[in-house]
């Protein structure tokens, strides 16, 4: 595989992007060798969901689209990452409001975490901001097909 692979799509901040976004990485990564039935990723596919969600949801028709970046560095490193043109960071909400929402970065803090990686967010130049998780790159194993032994 290559030293360095990226791929990347705007979407409009539009519910229906949720699941393109998800279409998006997980063909991307279905592409660069990682299964879709792993539980990798499966973790991705909720993680680009919470992403993409947030950016829809908590950019108060500030953002008209968002990014979402995917890109793998020598078979190591995976970092996905979702940028909107909100000035507001994500922020946890107080414990009696989080009845139907507010959990998404808790949720993606804890599986990044359970893959081994970290979650990054960070302002950008134009003002918005970039949520990033940055996950080691585990494809699994091929198995090794077993010869039929054939009766004499």
């Amino acid at each position: 595989m290559a030293d360095h692979l990226e791929a990347s799509v705007t979407l409009p901040s539009d519910p229906a992007s949720v699941s393109a976004a998800r279409a998006y990485v997980v063909g991307t990564l279905a592409e660069w060798g990682l299964p879709a039935d792993t539980d990798v990723s499966d973790s991705v596919r909720l993680i680009i969901s919470e992403l993409a969600t947030n950016a829809v949801q908590h950019t108060f028709g500030q953002s008209p689209t968002f990014t979402v970046d995917v890109a793998l560095d020598r078979d190591e490193h995976l970092r996905i990452a979702v940028t909107d043109s909100h000035p507001r960071f994500p922020r946890r909400l107080p414990a009696a409001v989080q009845q139907d929402n507010g959990r998404g970065l808790v949720i993606i803090r804890w599986l990044t975490a359970e893959c081994g990686g970290r979650l990054r967010i960070r302002p950008t130049r134009e003002g918005g901001k970039t949520i990033s998780i940055e996950l080691p790159w585990t494809v699994p194993a091929q198995p090794v097909p077993t010869a039929r032994r054939q009766e004499p």
